[in-house]
């Protein structure tokens, strides 16, 4: 019998439980994947998967969800898990597509699209608050799965440091949004700017503050043409 989110493998307090429970009712190779974005009002969603390698010598220690760590510690765990998993992947999904599609089905689509792309293929699949359809392998929708499993801290931890970087690329291309600070989110700094400025062709037009701040730079367009 597999496992269920009501049945904790044994040693549940170890980050690498599931994967040895997994690996050792013959499901190996453990896969884990998790996004990053999903709550940005600009930028892309950005979704990891990785498999990692639990021989002795081969964990990574203080491996941990992404959001406890600082982002100093962020890039060393990043260069680690790259350096040492069995195989690992990103899938960068851009606004545009998460207006298309709709925030929860381009979630969904970005971690099957990164179970896929790995190149080896899992015999078990962990993915972080949701069940997946479609992934190459049977798989289990983890709640807080970055927290209690170690395939999905990194994947957590590859796509946030990825999807980082963009954000600080994009503060270039865009300057004035603050984008290298708050990365997307919707921050007092952020709404100011977006409202100031109006949205860029970053933001998620989906979105109601974005829709808003449209709105408010399309009177402001108006006024500015009506005035003698």
């Amino acid at each position: 019998m597999l496992m269920s989110p009501a049945r904790r493998p044994a040693g549940a307090g170890d980050l690498w439980a599931y994967e040895r429970d997994l690996t050792g009712r013959g499901l190996a190779p453990v896969a884990g994947a998790d996004e990053a974005g999903r709550g940005a009002c600009a930028g892309p969603l950005v979704a990891a998967a990785a498999i990692l390698d639990d021989a002795p010598g081969r964990e990574i220690d203080g491996l941990r969800d992404s959001k406890l760590l600082g982002p100093a510690q962020r890039e060393r765990a990043y260069d680690v898990i790259v350096a040492r998993a069995v195989a690992w992947s990103v899938v960068v999904v851009p606004p545009s597509e998460c207006d298309e599609r709709g925030l929860q089905e381009a979630n969904l689509e970005a971690l099957r699209r990164a179970m896929l792309k790995l190149d080896v293929a899992p015999g078990y699949c962990l993915v972080d608050g949701f069940a997946v359809d479609g992934l190459p392998a049977p798989g289990l929708g983890l709640w807080k799965g970055d927290r209690i499993a170690a395939c999905i801290a990194a994947a957590s931890i590859v796509a946030k440091v990825t999807r980082d970087r963009i954000m600080i690329g994009l503060d270039v291309d865009y300057p004035g949004y603050g984008f290298a600070r708050h990365k997307g989110y919707a921050t007092a700094e952020h709404t100011a700017a977006l409202e100031a400025l109006g949205p860029s062709p970053v933001h998620r037009m989906s979105y109601a503050n974005v829709a808003r701040a449209a709105g408010i730079a399309r009177l402001a367009d108006a006024a500015r043409l009506t005035t003698p």
